[in-house]
């Protein structure tokens, strides 16, 4: 199953990607959802408009390791 919207190449009603909370403040208290990295998948797609919908801003951050 994928879980980064096409390794981050999809942004129409396809896929879905696993997301998280910056504030740790997921839709419950339980560990799982309160991940910074992965509390639960999107809805409807990878769009700007999907990602928004399961309740942020929809931004992606990327991290790298020199």
């Amino acid at each position: 199953l994928d879980m980064t919207c096409g390794n981050w190449t999809k942004g129409g009603d396809e896929g879905m990607a696993m997301t998280g909370h910056h504030d740790r403040a997921g839709p419950t208290g339980d560990a799982w959802a309160t991940s910074w990295n992965s509390a639960h998948p999107t809805r409807g797609g990878c769009s700007q408009k999907a990602l928004q919908s399961t309740g942020g801003d929809g931004l992606l951050y990327c991290f790298a390791e020199k």
